[in-house]
């Protein structure tokens, strides 16, 4: 009569090559319910698939779907959970998890926790066990998000023996295993009543107290005392049944041997028919030669192991008692519940954009009505209208771009967004071609013409707008064909960015599960590379270009300073934007406000600098005429030039006429003063007469020469009339006056 599973597999494989019959009261190995490998076994411990049903049945009642198990690698806990698992399919339940060990439990524990089992079937031996909840306590895999169900023959002190294996404590092992749900068959018959031994079962419990004169905790076996009891009393009555019958056909019990197969087959008839009360309860077998009987379900509470239930699967009957007790009060969940969350864009940052964004098209709209109201202005016209009516526009596209950018799964669903897409990259697209285009245009025109001096003098004369508007159209072109290559090829989709899992502070089974929806598509990388470079290159090359025609002055393009300030501004806005936003992708507020208030920033920037300056020019200088009506004011503007040179020319007149009179002034007192030397010099000439003749020689000369520096016939006067007269330049002149001056 064996006792454990793994001897009796030995011993009964073996057994029917001598015609024996094997009957244990231990062993419950789902194997040896195997008739065609074992057809001569019996046992009155019920197989361990007879927990399953009860398990199968605690899952249902506690609405458990999920579950993970674990098992020492056995044969009997390996069949045991193999029948568990056709039983829970049956059931619509799913084993999401199976771990199996040999000796150390501590990786599949470990992989237990990282794939979040909740509901955990434990099949292992008492000393495993020990290791297994050694490191579940380790895991933190216990508490009140945990239950683990186990095998109901352990001894009720398990947890508390000491073992050199494992290195927890007594307390962290009664903490770890807290809880926990065993299911065992039925050992003890639980009603009073007297067994085929005129015995009850608590009375046989007494006596086999007495008897042992030890603890039954610290009793190796004590537990399936009754089976092995009941196992005794089966055989017996067998014994007693085959014995009767032989009779019948001239034998004996004593003429059994190995070679007599008869016997063996009355011994046989007489088990699989065998039906008495025992001291563990009703004693039937099945057809597999197994125990047929109840389960016991019971709970560690507060360290003691409470029964809270029957169940007979036979019957399919639970008798429930209502005094389980949980951890967190109910029971927990299978598994946790992930919920799935879209992180939407702040609605403050997007109206407050919005609103920017509107004003800033606003804008616009007035830019372009000023520009063709006051496009036959000659100011207006020298800064090639058209264009900037160009940039206007796209100035209002690129930030309509921003509505589209804003929306998400909050305000449109999941049909329309591919649309949203679309929206958001040709509106920027196109808006960007239009505005910046206009403005590179021009740029590039002025660095063209005025770069090379030489070679490009005739070109200055000439200025064909067709060729500006062709170069815009010429880019807004090359924009179109990549985009609409991008939308057949790989068109823009809604997709998904999923983050980390967060666990809320309220619910211990749950789980949020962030998204955040993007705009994208296959070989994205690569369309932006494509997009972006071509971008780019334009906003470097527009830097170059400013820079490079800072100094220049023309009147076909009168504003192409402010175009250089307004290009410096987009594209350093662009230049910084654009990676940040790729790196920013993750976190939509920050990812859309710089994206946003880059595009309305910078169109802000190119509306001001662009058409601001020309309004302050029309209204402050009145310049409001036509080109034509422009003309006519230049020459009213010419002859009032001239009266004003007139006007200038007469005082000039005067303030030369009073420097002539001071002049005949002066002029008089050195002839007075020469007179009177003249005078005291003849008074003196009395000695020699041809000194004093070549003295008043010399005297005579100088008198005829001054008034040689004064002539009144000179026409110093009548020129300056003259000159006011015929509108001659002082220059016409007679240079005797200049003599004079300078005298």
């Amino acid at each position: 009569m064996p006792g454990c599973s793994s001897v009796s597999t030995l011993v009964a494989e073996a057994a029917r090559m001598w015609n024996l019959i094997v009957l244990s009261y231990g062993s419950s190995s789902p194997a040896l319910s195997n008739r065609q490998r074992f057809p001569t076994f019996f046992r009155t411990h019920p197989s361990a698939t007879l927990h399953n049903p009860t398990r199968v049945q605690l899952f249902k009642k506690w609405s458990w779907t999920k579950i993970a198990t674990i098992q020492q690698t056995t044969e009997v806990f390996t069949s045991t959970l193999d029948d568990l698992e056709e039983r829970v399919k049956e059931a619509g339940i799913e084993i999401t998890f199976r771990q199996s060990f040999f000796s150390d439990p501590a990786v599949p524990v470990k992989n237990l926790k990282r794939q979040d089992a909740r509901i955990i079937v434990g099949l292992f031996y008492e000393t495993e066990a020990r290791k297994v909840f050694c490191e579940v306590y380790k895991e933190r895999l216990f508490g009140k998000k945990y239950v683990w169900f186990l095998i109901g023959w352990y001894a009720d002190n398990w947890f508390r023996i000491k073992d050199a294996n494992i290195n927890c404590t007594e307390e962290e092992m009664r903490e770890a295993v807290e809880g926990h749900i065993t299911t065992e068959i039925v050992m003890l018959n639980p009603e009073n009543t007297r067994s085929i031994s005129n015995m009850t079962s608590q009375e046989f419990i007494e006596k086999l107290t007495k008897r042992v004169k030890k603890s039954p905790e610290e009793t190796g076996g004590f537990q399936e005392a009754p089976l092995a009891y009941d196992a005794i009393w089966a055989l017996a009555l067998a014994l007693n049944k085959t014995s009767t019958e032989l009779v019948k056909k001239g034998l004996r019990l004593e003429d059994f041997n190995y070679n007599n197969r008869t016997i063996t087959d009355e011994i046989y008839r007489a088990l699989n028919s065998s039906a008495f009360e025992g001291v563990s309860g009703h004693v039937v077998f099945d057809a597999s030669g197994s125990r047929m009987a109840w389960t016991l379900i019971e709970q560690l509470q507060d360290g003691i192991y409470k029964k809270i239930g029957y169940y007979d699967s036979t019957k399919d009957n639970l008798s429930w008692y209502n005094n389980e007790k949980w951890i967190g009060g109910v029971p927990p969940a299978d598994y946790t519940k992930v919920i799935i969350t879209f992180r939407y864009l702040s609605q403050k940052l997007f109206i407050s954009v919005s609103v920017l964004s509107s004003v800033g098209i606003l804008l616009a709209i007035i830019c372009l009505a000023f520009n063709i109201y006051n496009g036959h202005v000659r100011y207006i016209q020298n800064s090639q209208p058209y264009l900037n009516n160009m940039t206007a526009v796209g100035c209002a596209l690129a930030q309509a771009s921003v509505f589209p950018l804003g929306l998400d799964g909050l305000h449109i669903s999941k049909g329309l967004f591919p649309f949203v897409c679309q929206a958001r990259l040709w509106l920027l697209g196109l808006g960007f071609s239009l505005g910046y285009g206009s403005m590179f245009t021009k740029i590039w025109w002025v660095h063209t013409v005025f770069t090379k001096k030489e070679e490009k003098k005739e070109r200055r004369k000439t200025l064909e707008p067709w060729k500006l508007y062709a170069t815009v159209g010429l880019l807004v072109g090359l924009d179109f064909v990549i985009l609409a290559i991008w939308q057949i090829v790989n068109p823009l989709k809604r997709t998904t960015e999923e983050f980390t899992k967060e666990e809320p502070k309220s619910d211990i089974d749950v789980l949020i599960l962030p998204k955040l929806e993007h705009c994208s598509s296959e070989r994205m990388n690569t369309w932006l590379g494509i997009f972006y470079g071509f971008k780019g290159l334009l906003l470097l090359l527009g830097i170059f270009l400013a820079y490079e025609t800072k100094g220049v002055s023309t009147e076909k393009i009168n504003d192409h300073r402010a175009v250089g300030m307004a290009i410096y501004n987009v594209a350093v806005l662009c230049l910084i934007t654009a990676p940040v936003t790729m790196i920013l992708s993750s976190q939509q507020d920050a990812a859309f406000a710089f994206a946003s208030l880059a595009i309305v920033f910078s169109s802000y920037i190119t509306l001001v600098v662009l058409f601001v300056p020309k309004m302050r020019r029309l209204i402050t200088r009145g310049e409001w005429q036509s080109e034509q009506q422009d003309t006519m004011k230049t020459g009213s503007s010419t002859n009032n030039n001239e009266e004003e040179k007139s006007r200038m020319l007469e005082k000039e007149n005067r303030e030369l006429e009073k420097i002539i009179a001071e002049k005949e002034e002066r002029v008089s007192e050195l002839q007075q003063q020469l007179k009177e030397r003249q005078q005291l010099r003849s008074r003196r000439r009395s000695s020699n007469c041809a000194a004093d003749n070549h003295f008043n020689n010399s005297a005579s000369a100088s008198a005829a020469t001054a008034p040689n520096l004064y002539q009144p016939s000179l026409p110093l006067v009548r020129c300056l009339v003259a000159e006011q007269a015929d509108k001659l330049g002082r220059n016409n002149c007679d240079g005797s006056r200049v003599h004079l001056l300078y005298k």
